[in-house]
């Protein structure tokens, strides 16, 4: 059976995948159909929490090590 084909039970959601930068850029290049999105700056809001702004042009942080979209 060709990969193409993805079992729904394989399917990864953002908050599962572990609260490194490097498997955040895995997770969404593979969400980008394969093409590279990188992180283009990052910095500490007022609340002290570090987000993350990547190229596919949305921000992200971490809350109780899961990554969310801010």
């Amino acid at each position: 059976m060709s990969q193409a084909f993805v079992k729904e039970s394989d399917e990864q959601w953002l908050h599962d995948i572990q609260p490194t930068l490097n498997a955040l850029i895995v997770y969404l290049t593979r969400e980008n159909n394969g093409i590279r999105v990188y992180e283009q700056k990052n910095f500490v809001d007022k609340d002290g929490k570090e987000i993350h702004v990547m190229s596919n042009g949305l921000s992200y942080a971490k809350d109780d090590n899961k990554w969310y979209v801010v």
